[in-house]
């Protein structure tokens, strides 16, 4: 893949809390519509990846080019207009709010309203639990439902690029599956292109198209997700399975 191909090019990215680098030289680049699963080891830099990427932790070495534009110095309010999501670990919603005035939430910055209730319906027809308990505020949803919730929240946006930290955390196997099912919908249907942190390794390389292997920091291995996870060699190598 060239540097004109990609939809995100990151290149020699460093960054990290006080004076401790926790990503060390990192180097990834994702084609348009594609899932990439980055995987590893707790501690390995994966949240911390997603964090520099959308601003919230200052990166002090490297660049960060989406879809050809320049991230360095762009503030953290301005990527969503850029067409960044970040969906972080911990299914975070407003839990005073209704479902419904949470998805709102997150097409507040729109200019075109319209589109912006087409999206907000989309979201409803995705996820049919939170239709039906629109009236319902945060704190009275399942774990699942939260997660739908903070999913459809980033979708409201209509974003390009979509960043997940650990959407399985905590749920189970059957959601689990459902999340990662409609990953593979957005992608297939909508082209929509996915950064996938996520323990659950076996569920994230189903849906992958790359998979990408954190350790100490640093990208240890980038290849086809079916080549990972096909490959016993690579698996127990840096998966330990």
């Amino acid at each position: 893949m060239t540097a004109t191909d990609a939809l995100l090019r990151v290149r020699g990215l460093v960054a990290g809390y006080g004076a401790a680098p926790v990503l060390r030289s990192v180097d990834l680049t994702i084609a348009p519509g594609t899932i990439a699963a980055v995987l590893g080891a707790n501690g390995a830099g994966k949240t911390t990846l997603l964090r520099t990427l959308t601003g919230l932790v200052r990166p002090t070495a490297g660049q960060i080019v989406l879809d050809g534009d320049d991230l360095r110095g762009v503030p953290v309010e301005q990527l969503v207009r850029r067409g960044m999501a970040h969906v972080p670990e911990g299914r975070g919603v407003v839990a005073e709010l209704t479902v419904d005035e949470n998805l709102r939430l997150g097409g507040l910055w729109r200019r075109d309203r319209a589109d912006a209730r087409r999206a907000l319906d989309e979201v409803y027809d995705l996820f049919e639990p939170l239709a039906r308990r629109r009236r319902h505020a945060g704190h009275q949803l399942s774990g699942g439902e939260r997660q739908m919730l903070a999913l459809g929240r980033a979708l409201v946006g209509r974003p390009r690029l979509l960043l997940l930290d650990e959407p399985s955390l905590g749920l189970a196997p059957r959601v689990t599956a459902q999340i990662m099912a409609l990953l593979r919908q957005l992608r297939d249907r909508d082209g929509l292109t996915v950064l996938l942190v996520e323990q659950n390794v076996r569920g994230a390389l189903s849906v992958a198209d790359q998979g990408v292997v954190m350790s100490l920091g640093r990208i240890a291995i980038a290849t086809s997700a079916a080549g990972l996870r096909d490959d016993a060699d690579l698996r127990h190598a840096y998966l330990g399975f």
